[in-house]
């Protein structure tokens, strides 16, 4: 039900004038970034205090960034964008400062923007809204549609620019009871306001933010006691004049059910926690209130009912069209018995619609994620608890045990509480599709816990491989990353969900295909890494997308003859002639294209030389190696029925073959034993007739006997290259499969010989003298390369952060792949022997 799978804790180093102290906040961004904080003292001077942010991907959380973030005082608030890429951090003296990635890596941040309200403590803060929200919808999930499974929801920014375009910027909420807003302009500057939240300004304990799908922010808070009422207001922002304006409303307030029972009226005195249950829902929220030895926790929602009329109006003759007086009234909806005092409360982040019918197919299913919130406990465990009925769906007892119970199960032998303080979590934080909680505890470890699909009811294993799909396919959809759902994947199930991946995908329209054509991809490529038995095809994969990449680039390149021609652009015209031409001598296809569209001047074509000649080796090595694919394993096998590809294949012979013409010196360079060998055609042949056997994908035909004999004589005709496949990835991942939690330590890589390196395969063997590759530039960097290189978070890519080109056409490569891989991973920066 709940496994942890890796623990990251610091090094510990007794003789050090600094340690980890007790870590306040933690945020996990829709890209599997964690950020968290902790305080480092100076032993000899109490007084200095080093308030830290550190940044982890969670495929390498060894990897950790930390900065030294230079606020004032102990930081409260950690808020990731909604695209994953900055993260706002703000202190008890009313600092806020927005963090960038620098050089686009996520081991490297920098701040160059933010507020101040001085010497008052920020207790919440949000960006704005950018106006896009998805639902989720469960009942939907069998559909063959995406669109029914996720559906874009009308909800308005909370700022405008011209044209409807959403303003960038950020909201707190401080003490003493006042609202601030910085906004964000496309110049660059930043504009700020201040506003109080009432007119009886009072202290503020805890706040949170939501937003309303009108364009409104809503503000819950509460001064801390349990017995005062929880207020909440609209904050309205606008600009006037180039001035930021806020407008404040007080909005229907409640107290707490407990404040009321006689029998806890002063059991709970304080409200530790208050939580809108989501931030794109103002109409529900939940509230803790503890005390020294307990916590109770309450779910409320906001409710439209009618007004009673008093005995002198009702015999009134209504007015045509006249309704019933309404008011916006707080019900409780559930509350918890008395429970274990709550260190810290984790709310799901999936957007699954809340209906009735949405419930109960949920529950029908047994499909949990995102129906449940965590609350964790001062004796270390965590409960997951349902998120409108508040009903126990899971118990976590704390990584000690390393065991996880369903509801109603006793343990057989009564926990053994240990003397001093228990270990426990101070920050927790649902993953994007909650199926992973991330948890910094009272000593500074990171704890990464696996969230059960279905919270530990038996499932069959069809029911839950739909389970899985319809959280890839989410993640697909919004461009999340799916590294959390990778967790429970299985090494048997992932041709099963790669097959079933490809079916739905090809059952979109033929324009949500195209969108979704790299990221599907990159999706079966991170699967296929999980499994011995396919670990070739997640090569063949990452070959895919390089293949993709360069034809784009390649066409691009092409301009049609005359400017105001109506019809197809000359790389959809290549494309259609070389699909209809079926002829194997590339001289033939060439005749029936317009070469005049294929004119280019000389250094661009010169300058790309480098994935001409890529291209050209990849087609080589997949014609000599077709006679040795007897087994699945080896890296290319995955191409010999794929009709598409080597089509794209084909038409880039044709158009290297052109440009052949004009520039001979961005030819690809074979070595030939013969002087006269047209190695060119030679391939473009043997291309030509595997895909003629393979176009059409409902009935492969196998390839005829003298199209193998010729491919085994290609080794004595040309000197085959050895493909340099993406290096092993170096990521968690992998090593995750097993039920024993992995021990991890900040700053030192993890050395277990991952899953790939016992597979036996040669392809992924790297002697020591082998020269690296520069995957993204196809260019070879020397056996030990001194220049500094960036590696993908998600597949392993590696290549240079420098530019060693000069031309425009190579430039316009490199920077196609500036914030993101080939597979849309991030960036991070490696040690030069790394690479």
């Amino acid at each position: 039900m709940m496994e942890v799978a890796y623990v990251c804790e610091w090094e510990k180093r007794p003789k050090s004038n600094h340690y980890p102290s007790i870590p306040l906040v933690c945020a996990w961004s829709c890209r599997n970034l964690v950020a968290f904080t902790t305080d480092l003292k100076n032993e000899e001077d109490e007084k200095e205090v080093s308030h830290m942010v550190h940044i982890i991907d969670t495929e390498h959380p060894w990897d950790v960034y930390s900065i030294n973030s230079g606020h004032g005082e102990v930081i409260s608030c950690l808020e990731w964008d909604q695209s994953g890429s900055r993260l706002l951090s703000a202190d008890g003296d009313g600092q806020i400062k927005c963090w960038a990635m620098a050089d686009h890596l996520v081991n490297s941040w920098e701040s160059s923007l933010g507020s101040a309200e001085d010497g008052d403590p920020i207790i919440a803060l949000s960006w704005l809204h950018n106006g896009v929200k998805l639902a989720l919808h469960v009942e939907m999930s069998g559909s063959t549609n995406f669109g029914e499974k996720f559906s874009r929801v009308k909800f308005s920014p909370s700022l405008t620019l011209f044209g409807g375009k959403p303003m960038e910027g950020w909201l707190a909420v401080t003490v003493s009871g006042l609202v601030t807003v910085s906004l964000l302009k496309p110049n660059g500057q930043l504009l700020t306001a201040s506003e109080s939240l009432c007119r009886l300004r009072g202290r503020v304990a805890l706040a949170d933010i939501a937003f309303t799908g009108g364009g409104n922010i809503v503000v819950a808070a509460t001064d801390g006691s349990s017995s005062s009422p929880v207020q909440f207001y609209k904050v309205c922002v606008s600009v006037v004049n180039e001035k930021c304006r806020i407008d404040t409303e007080l909005l229907p307030s409640l107290f707490m059910r407990c404040t009321t029972d006689p029998v806890r009226r002063d059991k709970y005195p304080a409200v530790t926690h208050l939580k809108f249950l989501t931030r794109e829902n103002s109409e529900q929220v939940l509230l803790c209130a503890s005390s020294q030895m307990g916590s109770i926790v309450e779910c409320w929602s906001l409710r439209k009912e009618g007004l009673p009329v008093n005995n002198i109006f009702q015999h009134r003759s209504p007015v045509v069209g006249e309704k019933q007086p309404t008011i916006l009234k707080w019900r409780i909806l559930s509350a918890t018995n008395d429970l274990d005092r709550v260190s810290a409360v984790a709310l799901p982040k999936l957007p699954i619609s809340i209906s009735n019918t949405d419930l109960k197919v949920a529950s029908d299913t047994k499909f949990c994620p995102g129906l449940g919130l965590a609350l964790a406990f001062h004796d270390g465990s965590i409960q997951i608890l349902h998120r409108l009925s508040l009903h126990t769906m899971g118990v976590f007892y704390g990584s000690s045990s390393g065991s996880s119970q369903r509801p109603g199960d006793e343990p057989a032998i009564k926990r053994q509480r240990p003397g001093g303080p228990t270990v426990h979590f101070k920050a927790l934080q649902f993953s994007w599709t909650s199926l992973a909680l991330a948890g910094v505890d009272n000593h500074g470890k990171l704890h990464m816990i696996r969230v059960s699909p279905s919270m530990g009811q038996m499932l069959d294993m069809n029911t839950l491989l739909r389970h899985l799909l319809f959280l890839l396919e989410y993640c697909m959809v919004t461009g999340y990353d799916w590294w959390d759902v990778l967790l429970h994947v299985q090494p048997g199930m992932v041709h099963n969900l790669v097959e079933k991946l490809h079916e739905e995908y090809m059952r979109q329209n033929q324009a949500l295909q195209q969108v979704l054509s790299t990221r599907i991809v990159a999706v079966k490529a991170s699967l296929c890494k999980l499994s011995s038995a396919t670990a070739a095809r997640a090569c063949d994969f990452h070959a895919k997308l390089l293949l993709i990449a360069i034809s784009s680039t390649l066409k691009s390149l092409l301009r049609p003859h005359v400017l105001n021609t109506p019809d197809k652009s000359p790389g959809d015209r290549l494309a259609e002639i070389c699909s209809k031409n079926t002829d194997t001598d590339i001289d033939k296809v060439m005749i029936n294209l317009k070469t005049e569209e294929f004119v280019l001047d000389g250094p661009p074509l010169q300058s790309l030389q480098q994935l001409i000649q890529w291209v050209g080796d990849f087609v080589l090595y997949l014609m000599a190696n077709l006679p040795n694919q007897g087994s699945v394993v080896r890296p290319g096998f995955g191409f010999l029925r794929d009709g598409w590809s080597l089509g794209m294949l084909r038409e880039m012979m044709v158009m290297i073959r052109i440009w052949g013409l004009l520039k001979p010196g961005c030819l690809p360079i074979y070595t030939a034993t013969s002087d006269n060998q047209d190695s060119m055609s030679l391939l473009f042949r043997l291309l030509t007739k595997l895909w003629l056997c393979s176009r059409d994908e409902g009935h492969p035909q196998e390839p005829d006997e003298p199209l193998i004999d010729e491919c085994c004589l290609l080794p004595s005709q040309l000197l085959v290259p050895s493909m340099d496949w993406l290096p092993v990835n170096d990521g968690i991942i992998c090593k995750l499969q097993g039920k024993h939690p992995l021990r991890l330590q900040f700053g030192k890589p993890y050395s277990l010989p991952g899953l790939n390196s016992t597979a036996q395969v040669e392809v992924f063997s790297r002697s020591p003298g082998v020269q690296r590759m520069d995957h993204l530039r196809c260019l070879y960097m020397g056996v030990c390369p001194t220049e500094d290189s960036k590696a993908c978070t998600r597949c392993g890519c590696v290549t240079m952060l420098r530019s060693p080109n000069k031309t425009n056409a190579m430039k316009q490569w490199e920077q196609r792949w500036i914030k993101n891989c080939l597979c849309g991973g991030l960036w991070r920066r490696i040690p030069s022997t790394m690479s």
